[in-house]
């Protein structure tokens, strides 16, 4: 069974940072794509970003290119780095794996970006 159980969300200012993780169970994360995914309220849910397996390439949404960073740690867990938040990155982020044509979701971390 595949689980994943993402964690670091909350209350940051604008211009503020957060970091995201995702730990997965029942699977390697080198073996399938991880991504994130937020949904901004009022809003369908939108890809954020990518890391693919073992290459380790990382794809980013242009809304968060250049202020958001994906990696992986050693231990496998997914990374989000998010700098220079602002307002409209508030959001339920959910992290993403994708094996062998099947998805799997965590239950999602709330993020507000609010002075």
């Amino acid at each position: 069974q595949v689980q994943l159980v993402e964690s670091g969300g909350g209350l940051v200012q604008p211009g503020g940072s957060l970091r995201l993780a995702c730990v997965m169970s029942g699977l390697s994360t080198d073996e399938a794509f991880m991504s994130w995914y937020r949904q901004p309220p009022g809003k369908e849910r939108e890809w954020v970003a990518r890391i693919l397996n073992i290459e380790t390439s990382t794809t980013y949404s242009d809304s968060v290119k250049g202020r958001f960073t994906i990696s992986k740690d050693n231990a496998g867990t997914v990374l989000l780095q998010m700098n220079s938040l602002k307002p409209e990155d508030t959001a339920v982020y959910y992290c993403n794996a994708k094996y062998w044509g099947s998805d799997y979701w965590g239950q999602g971390t709330q993020v507000t970006v609010s002075s």
